[in-house]
Protein backbone atom coordinates (compact mmCIF):
# COMPACT_ATOMS: atom_id res chain seq x y z
CA UNK A 1 0.00 0.00 0.00
CA UNK A 2 1.51 3.16 -0.71
CA UNK A 3 1.05 6.58 1.02
CA UNK A 4 -1.84 7.80 -1.07
CA UNK A 5 -3.50 4.54 -0.91
CA UNK A 6 -3.01 4.80 2.96
CA UNK A 7 -4.13 8.30 3.61
CA UNK A 8 -7.40 7.66 1.19
CA UNK A 9 -8.09 4.54 3.29
CA UNK A 10 -7.22 6.64 6.85
CA UNK A 11 -10.08 9.11 5.85
CA UNK A 12 -12.39 5.96 5.05
CA UNK A 13 -12.12 4.67 8.59
CA UNK A 14 -12.18 8.18 10.05
CA UNK A 15 -15.61 8.48 8.24
CA UNK A 16 -16.85 5.12 9.16
CA UNK A 17 -16.30 6.15 12.86
CA UNK A 18 -17.93 9.47 12.86
CA UNK A 19 -20.67 8.38 10.92
CA UNK A 20 -20.56 4.75 9.88
CA UNK A 21 -19.87 2.23 6.82
CA UNK A 22 -22.64 3.56 5.23
CA UNK A 23 -21.43 7.08 4.88
CA UNK A 24 -18.21 6.08 3.15
CA UNK A 25 -18.19 7.10 -0.42
CA UNK A 26 -15.87 7.62 -2.77
CA UNK A 27 -17.23 11.19 -2.90
CA UNK A 28 -17.54 11.57 0.56
CA UNK A 29 -13.55 10.54 1.03
CA UNK A 30 -12.77 12.75 -2.12
CA UNK A 31 -14.56 16.13 -0.18
CA UNK A 32 -12.55 15.31 2.94
CA UNK A 33 -9.27 15.11 1.14
CA UNK A 34 -10.35 18.44 -0.86
CA UNK A 35 -10.27 16.10 -4.15
CA UNK A 36 -13.16 14.89 -6.54
CA UNK A 37 -13.87 11.48 -6.69
CA UNK A 38 -12.74 10.49 -9.70
CA UNK A 39 -9.29 11.25 -8.16
CA UNK A 40 -9.46 8.38 -6.20
CA UNK A 41 -9.69 5.89 -8.56
CA UNK A 42 -6.15 5.54 -9.87
CA UNK A 43 -5.17 4.51 -6.39
CA UNK A 44 -8.65 2.55 -5.45
CA UNK A 45 -10.56 1.21 -8.44
CA UNK A 46 -13.54 0.84 -6.73
CA UNK A 47 -15.57 1.06 -3.69
CA UNK A 48 -15.00 -2.31 -3.16
CA UNK A 49 -11.30 -1.93 -3.21
CA UNK A 50 -11.93 0.95 -0.43
CA UNK A 51 -13.49 -1.13 1.77
CA UNK A 52 -11.00 -3.86 1.57
CA UNK A 53 -8.04 -1.68 1.94
CA UNK A 54 -10.02 -0.67 5.20
CA UNK A 55 -9.96 -4.02 6.61
CA UNK A 56 -6.65 -4.76 5.58
CA UNK A 57 -5.28 -1.37 7.19
CA UNK A 58 -7.17 -2.67 10.23
CA UNK A 59 -6.31 -5.66 10.91
CA UNK A 60 -2.40 -4.80 10.16
CA UNK A 61 -3.07 -2.07 13.21
CA UNK A 62 -4.59 -5.50 15.15
CA UNK A 63 -1.91 -7.78 13.86
CA UNK A 64 1.02 -5.17 14.59
CA UNK A 65 -0.41 -5.18 18.67
CA UNK A 66 -0.09 -8.91 19.16
CA UNK A 67 2.80 -10.64 20.55
CA UNK A 68 4.53 -13.18 18.46
CA UNK A 69 6.24 -14.41 21.77
CA UNK A 70 5.01 -16.26 24.98
CA UNK A 71 2.88 -19.17 25.85
CA UNK A 72 -0.03 -20.33 23.38
CA UNK A 73 -2.84 -18.89 26.25
CA UNK A 74 -0.93 -15.72 26.43
CA UNK A 75 -0.42 -15.17 22.54
CA UNK A 76 -4.31 -15.93 22.49
CA UNK A 77 -5.25 -13.96 25.19
CA UNK A 78 -2.82 -10.93 23.77
CA UNK A 79 -4.43 -11.30 20.28
CA UNK A 80 -7.87 -10.76 22.36
CA UNK A 81 -7.20 -7.78 23.88
CA UNK A 82 -5.50 -6.61 20.51
CA UNK A 83 -9.21 -7.26 18.63
CA UNK A 84 -11.43 -5.74 21.22
CA UNK A 85 -8.91 -2.43 21.35
CA UNK A 86 -9.15 -2.05 17.61
CA UNK A 87 -12.88 -2.18 17.75
CA UNK A 88 -13.14 0.60 20.65
CA UNK A 89 -10.52 2.58 18.38
CA UNK A 90 -12.68 2.18 15.50
CA UNK A 91 -16.31 1.40 16.38
CA UNK A 92 -17.55 2.87 13.14
CA UNK A 93 -15.33 1.04 11.02
CA UNK A 94 -14.97 -2.43 12.93
CA UNK A 95 -18.02 -4.06 11.45
CA UNK A 96 -16.26 -4.25 8.33
CA UNK A 97 -13.69 -6.69 9.17
CA UNK A 98 -17.00 -9.09 10.37
CA UNK A 99 -18.70 -8.03 6.67
CA UNK A 100 -15.52 -8.96 4.69
CA UNK A 101 -13.99 -11.99 6.11
CA UNK A 102 -11.47 -13.12 3.72
CA UNK A 103 -11.93 -10.75 1.18
CA UNK A 104 -8.42 -10.60 0.20
CA UNK A 105 -5.21 -12.55 1.10
CA UNK A 106 -3.91 -9.68 3.43
CA UNK A 107 -7.29 -10.50 5.58
CA UNK A 108 -6.90 -13.62 6.25
CA UNK A 109 -3.74 -13.06 8.30
CA UNK A 110 -5.75 -12.99 11.49
CA UNK A 111 -7.66 -16.30 10.61
CA UNK A 112 -3.39 -17.50 9.70
CA UNK A 113 -2.44 -16.33 13.11
CA UNK A 114 -5.19 -17.90 15.40
CA UNK A 115 -4.37 -21.24 13.42
CA UNK A 116 -0.64 -20.65 14.04
CA UNK A 117 -1.49 -20.08 17.93
CA UNK A 118 -2.94 -23.63 18.02
CA UNK A 119 -1.12 -25.63 16.32
CA UNK A 120 1.52 -24.04 18.78
CA UNK A 121 -0.40 -25.67 21.02
CA UNK A 122 -0.25 -28.59 20.27
CA UNK A 123 -4.09 -28.96 18.26
CA UNK A 124 -4.12 -31.72 16.17
CA UNK A 125 -3.98 -30.58 12.48
CA UNK A 126 -7.39 -31.87 11.86
CA UNK A 127 -8.81 -29.80 14.84
CA UNK A 128 -6.90 -26.59 13.29
CA UNK A 129 -9.83 -25.35 10.81
CA UNK A 130 -12.49 -25.87 13.33
CA UNK A 131 -11.34 -24.33 16.27
CA UNK A 132 -9.98 -21.17 14.79
CA UNK A 133 -13.60 -20.61 13.51
CA UNK A 134 -14.84 -20.80 16.92
CA UNK A 135 -12.09 -18.74 18.35
CA UNK A 136 -13.12 -15.94 15.44
CA UNK A 137 -16.15 -16.16 16.15
CA UNK A 138 -16.17 -15.25 19.39
CA UNK A 139 -13.03 -12.34 19.45
CA UNK A 140 -14.43 -10.64 16.34
CA UNK A 141 -18.28 -11.30 16.86
CA UNK A 142 -17.88 -9.97 20.81
CA UNK A 143 -15.83 -6.80 19.95
CA UNK A 144 -18.55 -5.99 17.22
CA UNK A 145 -21.19 -7.01 19.42
CA UNK A 146 -20.16 -4.62 22.33
CA UNK A 147 -19.12 -1.53 20.16
CA UNK A 148 -22.02 -1.51 18.63
CA UNK A 149 -24.39 -2.39 21.67
CA UNK A 150 -26.13 -5.59 20.41
CA UNK A 151 -25.31 -7.04 24.12
CA UNK A 152 -28.30 -4.87 25.02
CA UNK A 153 -27.76 -3.85 28.93
CA UNK A 154 -24.50 -5.80 29.88
CA UNK A 155 -23.39 -7.99 32.47
CA UNK A 156 -25.04 -6.43 36.15
CA UNK A 157 -21.80 -5.12 37.02
CA UNK A 158 -21.05 -3.59 33.70
CA UNK A 159 -17.88 -5.42 33.51
CA UNK A 160 -17.62 -6.47 29.82
CA UNK A 161 -13.91 -7.18 30.65
CA UNK A 162 -14.66 -9.77 32.92
CA UNK A 163 -17.02 -11.86 30.70
CA UNK A 164 -14.94 -11.36 27.89
CA UNK A 165 -11.90 -12.87 29.61
CA UNK A 166 -14.18 -15.78 31.09
CA UNK A 167 -15.47 -16.56 27.69
CA UNK A 168 -12.49 -16.88 25.97
CA UNK A 169 -10.92 -19.36 29.87
CA UNK A 170 -13.84 -21.07 28.35
CA UNK A 171 -12.27 -21.57 25.40
CA UNK A 172 -9.05 -22.29 26.77
CA UNK A 173 -9.97 -24.66 28.58
CA UNK A 174 -11.90 -26.57 25.42
CA UNK A 175 -8.46 -26.32 23.64
CA UNK A 176 -6.56 -27.79 26.21
CA UNK A 177 -9.00 -30.86 26.94
CA UNK A 178 -8.40 -31.53 22.69
CA UNK A 179 -5.26 -31.40 23.56
CA UNK A 180 -5.32 -33.83 26.08
CA UNK A 181 -7.41 -36.29 24.05
CA UNK A 182 -5.10 -36.43 21.05
CA UNK A 183 -1.85 -36.96 23.28
CA UNK A 184 0.25 -33.93 22.38
CA UNK A 185 0.15 -32.53 26.13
Amino acid sequence: MDEKQRVIIDQAIAIADESGIEAVSMRAVGQRLGLSPMAIYPYLRSKGALLDGMVERMLGELLAAAPGTGDWQDRLRAVSAAVRTLARRHPGAYPLIVARPGATAESRRLDDLISEILLAAGVPAAEVPRLERLLSTLLLGFANSEVNGRFGAGPPDGDWDSEFAADLDDEIRLIEQIIARSGAA
